[in-house]
């Protein structure tokens, strides 16, 4: 006997989940949503070590832009994005929808970043 909740056959998808396939648009232009899988996350808790804060202090006494800031966050935001994508194929989904990026510091130095969104099955309009 199978499962009464879920009794519905999933069938393989054609699409990908790719970067392409990621949007924070409520929708994929060219797809139709046929399933939404929920809510999927990526989370990391970042700080900037001692020597790295001491530099970033020397640059911003020149201005403009805190390369070494820029950095750690770059690294931030793209790890959680990557967990982000892992979380949704796990859940098998093809893509993700309403995708938004949030930062909470959490005590001086110490920074979570998260970013989230929506695991959908989708297909192609043509399908």
């Amino acid at each position: 006997m199978g499962d009464p909740y879920n009794s519905n056959p999933v069938r393989p998808s054609l699409t990908v989940l790719s970067d392409a396939m990621v949007t924070s648009a409520l929708e994929l232009p060219g797809y139709r949503l046929t399933r939404s899988l929920g809510l999927v996350r990526g989370l990391t808790v970042r700080s900037r070590s001692v020597v790295g804060n001491f530099l970033g202090g020397i640059q911003s006494l020149f201005g403009g832009n805190i390369t070494i800031y820029t950095a750690l966050c770059e690294q931030a935001r793209q790890e959680t994005y990557q967990e982000m994508v892992q979380h949704a194929r796990h859940l098998g989904a093809n893509a993700i929808i309403a995708v938004r990026y949030d930062a909470t510091e959490l005590m001086a130095g110490l920074t979570e970043v998260l970013c989230y969104g929506t695991a959908v099955v989708v297909e192609p309009h043509n399908a």
